[in-house]
């Protein structure tokens, strides 16, 4: 490890891990590293408070059970949420989304209140969203479709200061039936894309390193087996 290390927290993964979401920092690290670059994942559990120190951080999907377990972590460690504040960027998959909230309610109707990162809240809805997703970013700076598997019962309504990361062209995204999908506020990025969504999303993925290292850019990478990979997951 280097000063130069870009450093990639993976947030919980011992109780926010559903349906492989603790590759998209797997996805983050190698295309540092295929550009030279040198990374590392930092793993912070229930065990760790969580640091406000790294570059980057990534949260997955959960169950409820496991969703209060990491509502109340990051309550009593909120290394991310002052990470946020510095505009360090935060990519939140499914749950995390929920998690990142104001509130959300369990498919019991509990509600629990969240972290605040985001301006949303979520409920349950009457029918479970499950299959292939697409959409067109409505992010400034991404210009390519995303591609994700959704797999969730929790709609998300926005409130003012979120912003949604796309427009749903295929499945249902957030849920609420406004044919959005995602919500974006400050440096915080949430989808309910799985996939991992960041080896689906190769532009996405740079988006959050260039931001991570405070550049416009990164030198493009060229990896036929990703753009293979995007056609096939959008002619599904």
């Amino acid at each position: 490890m280097t000063e130069s290390t870009v450093r990639i927290g993976l947030v919980l993964p011992d109780v926010m891990g559903t349906y492989g979401d603790g590759g998209n920092a797997v996805v983050l690290r190698q295309r540092l590293r295929l550009r030279g670059i040198d990374a590392e994942i930092v793993e912070i559990t229930l065990n760790d408070p969580v640091p406000e120190s790294l570059d980057v951080y990534t949260l997955g999907g959960a169950e409820d059970s496991a969703q209060r377990l990491a509502t109340r972590h990051l309550q009593q460690y909120p290394g991310l949420q002052r990470a946020a504040e510095r505009g360090v960027p935060v990519l939140a998959i499914c749950a995390a989304i929920q998690v990142l909230g104001h509130w959300y309610e369990t498919s019991t109707g509990e509600r629990v209140d969240g972290v605040s990162m985001l301006d949303v809240t979520t409920s349950p809805q009457g029918r479970r969203a499950i299959g292939e997703v697409a959409t067109t970013p409505l992010l400034p700076g991404l210009s390519e479709a995303l591609t994700g598997f959704e797999n969730h019962g929790g709609g998300t309504t926005l409130g003012p200061d979120a912003t949604p990361l796309g427009r749903v062209t295929k499945g249902v995204g957030n849920g609420v039936g406004d044919g959005l999908e995602g919500a974006v506020q400050g440096s915080v990025i949430g989808t309910y894309m799985h996939g991992p969504a960041l080896a689906r999303n190769p532009e996405l993925a740079d988006y959050l390193l260039s931001r991570a290292m405070g550049v416009e850019s990164l030198p493009p990478l060229d990896l036929p087996e990703v753009a293979l990979l995007r056609r096939e997951r959008l002619r599904a």
